[in-house]
């Protein structure tokens, strides 16, 4: 620019950075694509002779700090390295995997106590393609290797644990041999439990999803997703290549909320398990309450489980109303404290009732298979003092 620029063009064009020390806080790089030095610069940045920003959808400063920060989580303590990736939402990472490792003609082998999203995706939106699904008791794990060993076409085992609601685990090192054994590919949605509490490339899984929008970011105002895997060259090939042509990257102010939020994820998620556990003691004591599923009660028949593959048992719970749907509605109808919402892992309690809400759109009988009955409520405890929540429970069920 010169002293001959007009005015007009003065407020168009970008003055140089003015930055003289790094900032303290991760900036937030609000730039939809990135300028080249020169054309030669740009040549070799496209060709891959040299690293380099190239537009948003591609990668972003911001971005990729924070997926760093998610990939060094999941691998902390143990002797490997993985890559991560950001996507706009938890849904759009478990798609943008499964477009990125299967084909028409591949299975999904999974259970079917699945949150009610990943269900739907699976069994309405990929089906269509060619891409079926298998559901299955994963818990069975001589009938999973049989399926397993005579069904080629099963690509992939996919799983969660806990699962959504009903706090039901499965056994990741077995799952994940499996796969290893027969040369299918492993994924787990580890959003309940994040790298704090569980890590399951310990045990040797393929792929990890988050739905950073949870417990990662954990004040309910940001949405977005990440991919986790083991094998750095396949991340960067294809799944970064599928992610850039869907569209389905994270924009840098949610990976800046995210990255906020993980500041605090261990002290939020210590309050978190200690307050469900005291609630889950309080609650098994209710008469008016049929069952409590939290893994951190030893009446839980996945105790064992959990507590050989987490490190505390978590802030999500969940427990069935002995008056069935009619119980469950008067119910959410008197919560005064807590917060009637349809996500979880913000700092705040929020309470779901499944059958009418997550879970709606999945069949009765697939749901009261996997123990999502009628009178079933879904909580997750949040930080506040727990005699409050407590308070507001117990008169809900008076």
């Amino acid at each position: 620019m010169n002293e001959k620029t007009k005015f007009g063009s003065l407020c168009v064009q970008e003055l140089a950075d003015k930055k003289t020390t790094k900032p303290h806080q991760l900036p937030i790089y609000a730039t939809s694509s990135f300028e080249f030095e020169s054309v030669n610069q740009g040549i070799a940045i496209f060709s891959g002779k040299q690293e380099g920003h190239v537009y948003g959808r591609y990668g972003n400063p911001t971005i990729e700090t924070v997926a760093e920060k998610i990939a060094r989580l999941e691998t902390f303590g143990l002797d490997l390295e993985a890559k991560c990736m950001l996507t706009s939402s938890g849904m759009s990472a478990i798609s943008t995997l499964a477009m990125a490792t299967l084909k028409s003609g591949d299975k999904i082998l999974t259970q079917g106590n699945l949150y009610g999203g990943t269900t739907e995706l699976f069994t309405k939106t990929l089906q269509p393609f060619g891409i079926q699904t298998v559901m299955t008791n994963l818990k069975d794990v001589e009938n999973v290797e049989s399926l397993v060993k005579n069904d080629p076409n099963i690509r992939m085992i996919y799983f969660e644990t806990p699962a959504n609601p009903s706090l039901a685990c499965v056994d990741i090192e077995t799952l994940a041999q499996i796969a290893i054994r027969y040369k299918r590919l492993s994924a787990i949605d580890n959003t309940f439990c994040t790298p704090y509490l569980q890590q399951p490339f310990k045990w040797g899984v393929d792929f990890i999803i988050h739905s950073t929008t949870k417990y990662l970011n954990g004040h309910g105002n940001s949405i977005a997703g990440a991919i986790v895997g083991r094998d750095i060259a396949f991340m960067n090939e294809k799944v970064w290549k599928v992610m850039k042509l869907a569209g389905t990257n994270c924009n840098p102010w949610d990976a800046w909320l995210i990255n906020n939020g993980i500041k605090t994820l261990e002290l939020r998620i210590d309050r978190h398990c200690s307050n469900a556990m005291t609630i889950a003691e309080f609650l098994e004591k209710q008469q008016q309450v049929k069952k409590v599923n939290y893994n951190g009660l030893q009446s839980h028949e996945d105790h064992k489980l959990a507590k050989k593959q987490m490190k505390n048992f978590g802030g999500m719970l969940s427990f069935e109303l002995k008056g069935g749907l009619d119980a469950g509605i008067d119910f959410m109808n008197k919560i005064k404290f807590c917060t009637l919402a349809p996500t979880l892992g913000d700092v705040d309690t929020l309470i779901l009732h499944p059958a009418s809400m997550s879970h709606l759109n999945i069949p009765k009988e697939i749901r009261e298979r996997n123990g999502i009955t009628d009178g079933l409520i879904r909580l997750s405890v949040g930080i506040e003092n727990v005699e409050d929540i407590i308070e507001d429970l117990e008169q809900a069920m008076k």
